[in-house]
C-alpha cells in the first residue's frame, strides 16, 4: 500500500501529471493507519513499485510522504511544519542522536584537525549584500538558519559583535564547527543541530519565541566541504560511496542516493531526474541505470557518472555550458536531482520559509540564497504570496495575485491564502540579486547564487 510521502493532505484526486506521483513504498504494518486516518487520505493510484528492495527504504520516512509536481513546484495541500511542531518530539531524539553527533565531530577532526582549516574549504557567497540587507544592529537576534562553515555568521560578528546569533545546520560537521566558534563566542553563539523542519522545536527550546528575531539568513544548496569530501559523495568528479545525505550520521537508516538508483524503476527514476535535475534526457539516463544495475549494483559516484555519460556520445558529454561558458559533465543535473530528493530538500525549504516567518518580528528582515530554479522559484513565490501549487501561463507568470479558484482541495483556503498574502513581505529589492562578476572570477561556484531580501509586514 502506498501513501503520501510529506504528511500532507494528498488531493482526492490523481495529480495532473502524465506520470504517477514520485513514490517511496512504506510497509503499512510500521505505520499506525488510525492515526493518520483524520489527517491523510490514501491516494488512489495503485500502481507500486514494487522493485523497492532495501527494507530501511521501506522503514524510515514513516513520517513522510510522496507529493506531486506541476511545472516544478510541488503541491503542498498543507503545512508540512506539523511533522515537526512539538519540543516532545526534539527532546526524544536529542538523546539518541548525541552518539552520532560525537562520531560525526571526530570525523570531522579527523578531516579538518581544526575549524580554521575546515571554514577555508567554504567560500561564503555575496557576503556584502548578505550583511547589507540583513543589517545586523546592537542586541539584535539573528537566525543562521544554514551555518555551513560559518562564512556569513563570522561576518555578521564583524559587523556588530553585541547579537545574539542562532545557528542551525542539518550537517554534524558544520555544526562541530558552530560550537567551536561558541567557544570563541560564547556569549554570543548558540549552535543548533537540525533541519528545517525541526528548527521551530529547537529555537522553542532554546528560549525563542515566534516574533522575536530580526533577521533570518538562509544559504541553500551544498556547501563545498559537503562537495570535496569524496567520503560524503556530493561530487562526481572525486569517487566515493554514492551517499549524498547530509545527515546520513544522524538518520543511518535513511536512503541513500545508491538506494534510490538500485531500488526505484525506471519511470520513477525518471520523474526523479525531471522534477529535481530538470534533466530533459530523463528518460535516457533512467534506462541507462536500469540496464547498468541489473548487471551489477551502482554504489559510486564516478560508476554513476560514467553510466549516464555512457548513455551519449562522446561529443555530448561536455556540450553543456554553465554561466562562465565552461563545459560541465552530462551528469551534474542527475547528480542535483538524486541530491534533492535523498535530502527532501526543497519541502524542507518550505518549511524553513514557513519557520523564518512565524520567529520574525514585523520588520524583521529575511535573506535567502538559492543556487538553482526550483529553490529560487519557490522563495520567489513564497515571499511575493503565490501559491506554490498555481501553475500560471507564459503570459501570466509574472504576476503575483493569488487566485483560490486553484487551491488544491484545501479544507481552509482562506487560512492558506491568508498566511500567503503578498501584504505579509515587503521586498527589499525587487528583482534578485546575482553575484558582482569579480566575484564569480574569485569564487566560481557562486555563479549561480540568487539572492532575494525582504521585510516581514
Amino acid at each position: 500500500m502506498l501513501i503520501g510521502r510529506f504528511g500532507l493532505r494528498l488531493s482526492g484526486r490523481l495529480p495532473s501529471l502524465a506520470s504517477p506521483a514520485v513514490y517511496f513504498a512504506i510497509r503499512a504494518s510500521l505505520i499506525n493507519l488510525n492515526s493518520l486516518r483524520k489527517t491523510i487520505k490514501i491516494n488512489p493510484i495503485t500502481r507500486a513499485f514494487s522493485m523497492l528492495r532495501y527494507q530501511y527504504l521501506c522503514r524510515i520516512y514513516k513520517g513522510f510522504f510522496p507529493y506531486s509536481f506541476e511545472t516544478g513546484i510541488f503541491r503542498m495541500g498543507r503545512r508540512p511544519i506539523e511533522m515537526h511542531s512539538s519540543v516532545n518530539r526534539y527532546d526524544g531524539l536529542e538523546d539518541g542522536e548525541r552518539a552520532s553527533v560525537s562520531k560525526d565531530q571526530e570525523m570531522h577532526n579527523s578531516q579538518s584537525g581544526n575549524h580554521e582549516t575546515m571554514k577555508q574549504l567554504h567560500i561564503p557567497v555575496m557576503v556584502n549584500e548578505v550583511i547589507n540587507y540583513l543589517a545586523p544592529q546592537h542586541g539584535q537576534n539573528i537566525l543562521d538558519m544554514t551555518f555551513g562553515s560559518g562564512g556569513h555568521s563570522r561576518a555578521i560578528l564583524q559587523k556588530e559583535v553585541d547579537v545574539t546569533l542562532y545557528v542551525l545546520d542539518r550537517d554534524p560537521t558544520a555544526y562541530a564547527i558552530a560550537q567551536q566558534l561558541s567557544e570563541l563566542y560564547p556569549k554570543q553563539i548558540r549552535a543548533l543541530l537540525g533541519q528545517f523542519s525541526q528548527a521551530e522545536a529547537m529555537l522553542m527550546k532554546a528560549g525563542v519565541q515566534p516574533g522575536t528575531v530580526d533577521g533570518v539568513l538562509l544559504d541553500l544548496g551544498c556547501s563545498s566541504m559537503q562537495l570535496d569530501t569524496p567520503e560524503r559523495g556530493f561530487s562526481l568528479r572525486k569517487d566515493g560511496p554514492l551517499d549524498m545525505r547530509m545527515d546520513g550520521g544522524r538518520y543511518p537508516d535513511m536512503p541513500t542516493a545508491a538506494d534510490v538508483v538500485n531500488a526505484l524503476d525506471q519511470q520513477a527514476l525518471a520523474l526523479i531526474l525531471r522534477t529535481y535535475g530538470e534533466e530533459k534526457y530523463a528518460k535516457k539516463i533512467a534506462s541507462a541505470i536500469v540496464q547498468a544495475r541489473s548487471i551489477y549494483p551502482i554504489t559510486r559516484t564516478q560508476q554513476l557518472a560514467s553510466i549516464v555519460a555512457g548513455a551519449f556520445p562522446t561529443a555530448a558529454l561536455y556540450e553543456r555550458k554553465d554561466l562562465l561558458q565552461r563545459s560541465t559533465h552530462i551528469a551534474t543535473k542527475t547528480f542535483q536531482a538524486l541530491r534533492i530528493f535523498v535530502n527532501n530538500e526543497l519541502n524542507e525549504l518550505y518549511v524553513g520559509l514557513k519557520t523564518a516567518q512565524k520567529f520574525l518580528k514585523p520588520g524583521g528582515h529575511l535573506v535567502a540564497l538559492s543556487f538553482h530554479s526550483l529553490e529560487d522559484r519557490i522563495i520567489k513565490r513564497f515571499l511575493h504570496g503565490i501559491d506554490v501549487t498555481e501553475k500560471l501561463s507564459p503570459k501570466r507568470r509574472q504576476k503575483i495575485t493569488p487566485i483560490p479558484g486553484l487551491c488544491l482541495n484545501l479544507e481552509n483556503e482562506e487560512e492558506f491564502f491568508r498566511s500567503s498574502s503578498p501584504l505579509e513581505w515587503e521586498m527589499i529589492h525587487k528583482k534578485v540579486v546575482t553575484p558582482e562578476s569579480q566575484e564569480v572570477q574569485d569564487n566560481p561556484r557562486g555563479r549561480s547564487a540568487k539572492l532575494r531580501a525582504a521585510i516581514k509586514l
